[in-house]
């Protein structure tokens, strides 16, 4: 959806309501704190301080400051200006627009006179821009203040970080295209982004410029080699020969597994999928089509998590789903999102929108705690103190929420997300509507339909999405695509208390009438307790089950269990209660009869243990870790 479309669509009160409040109201003012090193007892940001520094090093020649933080330090600011400019736009407040309008004018203030920008180059290694694409995060950190500078135009009408973001796009057009020199990015991004600009400016060049990134992606498979002998210098010592790693094993088109760093790989895809639905490239659309496949069907975690492994935080093999070592970052199941709306734009298919809303109800919303002021980096699916972020192998895996990263990507990512969520909630294409995500709000109708549609429900935890229709003449003549979501066995659809018969097409139900002022709409899911099985061929879930309600995944937490997850077992009869609570910010809980081994108190035994009754206790997997540090189970194993 276009920002436009992010624009026509205003949250009202509901669930992702009050996470738009939450990002408007805490997030983005702890987070402009956090970059400001305000945060006390936190990880040092320094961000804002480092184009501080640069600046006054182009203005004076001279600085006694130095650059501090990761190679793309850069990019935390763009992403927090991309969420404060949505927030904006939603929420004026000319405060907080004059603090966003003068870190840009610091972000123009450290750009040198050919359109470079990047405060790690110009303070740090002031001769070797352009010389280390592989690490060095030049690109990336180039596309996540480009795509913050759209952002900033489209919902303030101000052009000053865009005019600054244009200069910089220029500059590496120039580069790449102008003067040919050879490359592409070690981490993608920069190409989601020129499509961005592209889309914005309607300047062709930014988007042949993603093209090109797309393209040349490859073809020369050992580019960085050849980088790293010519220019001898590393940031953190990659190794150039791990070519799955950076993506670059091979061309796109001929890519057929999600491989490498799980956020560079679905950033790519995304730019991938831009440029397909711009160009209509059978040959990428189809390499899309099958990386999507084997992401969702073979390398995802049921909370949408992706990227298996802390080494490299990649993907690895097919089924391989460790689950108390899993990485499973926040931006990479955010790059997950990006892909299946873009995807969506290529085809409308429910495949796409099932797993955006899988990833963002659960593994995304994981990353936050539910009071806005700490994230999780990594995302497993068991946790048990005393191991997790302790033992040598599950150091990645903590068991409770930071306030900040020195690595801090994925808080900004979680705000740029949330307050634009509804992009990612509609499509309207002439006079058909998608309804992708169910999300209580109204959506301004912008094309030749006129009039809007109001959204009330509390999903995700109720069961019924009503729409109402508001023509701005006398009638609505129109389409309504309706997402049916695969967790639902039977949907019912009704129009002003009268079932409706449609067609079902790829998922969506297509509902075309007239509708008058006032006509309600209701969906009806059959929202039950659902028990997943895994594949055989997932070790890690052998003999285990997890359990989902509508689009939440279910998880156990020691605190409901005297402390212990590890003992409990689940009947394969047993019966759930959904019990509706206050606590966590209001979930729906499910409790269920099941049962508890005891423990031998000897490493090994031949002695069979003892089984005893016990009440299980589930709560939404997005809620866990938010009272205190306990144990956490997704997966429990299944008993007679």
């Amino acid at each position: 959806m276009s920002m436009d479309g992010m624009k026509s669509f205003k949250l009202e009160a509901g669930f992702m309501g009050r996470y738009e409040m939450l990002i408007n109201e805490v997030v983005i003012p702890y987070q402009e704190k956090a970059l400001h090193d305000e945060i006390e007892d936190a990880e040092k940001s320094h961000a804002i301080e480092n184009f501080r520094i640069a600046a006054q090093l182009l203005e004076t020649g001279k600085t006694d400051k130095n650059f501090y933080g990761m190679v793309f330090q850069d990019s935390d600011v763009g992403k927090w200006l991309e969420a404060a400019a949505y927030s904006l736009y939603k929420n004026p407040n000319e405060e907080l627009e004059k603090r966003c309008d003068a870190v840009i004018d610091l972000i123009g203030r450290a750009q040198h006179k050919d359109g470079y920008l990047n405060t790690y180059f110009t303070v740090k290694e002031p001769d070797k821009r352009w010389t280390n694409l592989e690490e060095a995060h030049e690109l990336y950190c180039a596309g996540h203040l480009i795509e913050g500078a759209v952002a900033y135009a489209q919902c303030t009408g101000k052009d000053k970080f865009l005019k600054i973001m244009c200069r910089m796009a220029d500059h590496i057009y120039d580069r790449f295209i102008g003067k040919g020199e050879e490359g592409y990015p070690g981490h993608p991004e920069i190409e989601l982004a020129l499509m961005k600009l592209f889309h914005h400016t309607q300047e062709n060049q930014y988007k042949e410029l993603a093209e090109y990134f797309v393209n040349v992606r490859g073809v020369d498979s050992d580019f960085f080699i050849k980088e790293s002998e010519k220019f001898p210098w590393t940031v953190w010592g990659n190794n150039s020969k791990d070519k799955e790693y950076t993506q670059n094993h091979m061309p796109v088109r001929l890519q057929t597994e999600a491989v490498g760093h799980a956020v560079r790989a679905v950033y790519l895809y995304t730019g991938m999928a831009d440029v397909a639905v711009e160009t209509g490239d059978e040959t990428l659309i189809q390499a899309c089509k099958t990386l999507w496949e084997n992401i969702t069907q073979k390398r995802m975690y049921v909370t949408g998590g992706i990227g298996s492994a802390y080494e490299g935080e990649a993907f690895t093999k097919d089924y391989h789903l460790p689950n108390d070592t899993a990485y499973a970052e926040t931006c990479a199941s955010i790059g997950l999102i990006f892909f299946a709306r873009k995807m969506i734009d290529l085809e409308k298919n429910s495949i796409y929108a099932d797993e955006m809303e899988r990833a963002l109800y659960n593994c995304v919303l994981a990353g936050m705690q539910l009071d806005g002021t700490k994230f999780f980096y990594v995302n497993p699916l068991e946790v048990i103190p005393g191991i997790s972020g302790q033992a040598k192998t599950h150091m990645h895996a903590l068991p409770e929420r930071p306030k900040w990263f020195a690595c801090a990507c994925c808080p900004p990512n979680v705000a740029r997300l949330l307050s634009s969520i509804g992009r990612y909630a509609w499509s309207e294409e002439g006079r058909l509507v998608y309804s992708h995500l169910y999300l209580a709000g109204t959506l301004e109708l912008k094309g030749e339909i006129g009039g809007s549609i109001k959204v009330t429900t509390e999903y995700p935890y109720d069961h019924q999405v009503k729409y109402t229709f508001l023509p701005a003449e006398q009638e609505m003549d129109m389409t309504l695509c309706i997402r049916i979501p695969a967790w639902s066995d039977h949907t019912q659809i009704s129009l002003n208390q009268k079932n409706v018969e449609c067609e079902i097409k790829e998922g969506y139900a297509y509902i075309r009438h007239c509708f008058q002022a006032e006509d309600e709409l209701i969906v009806t899911f059959q929202m039950e307790v659902k028990r997943i099985y895994p594949s055989a061929k997932i070790a890690s879930d052998s003999g285990k089950v997890a359990f989902s309600r509508g689009p939440l995944i279910y998880c156990a937490e020691g605190i409901d269990h005297d402390g212990d997850v590890l003992g409990l077992r689940i009947g394969k009869n047993t019966k759930w209660q959904e019990i509706a609570s206050d606590e966590l910010r209001g979930i729906v809980k499910i409790k269920g009869d099941g049962y508890r081994v005891l423990d031998t108190e000897r490493l090994y035994s031949d002695t069979k243990p003892q089984i005893s009754p016990q009440e299980v206790t589930l709560i939404p997997y997005y809620a866990w870790g938010n009272r205190g540090l306990n144990q956490m189970r997704v997966w429990l194993p299944e008993i007679e």
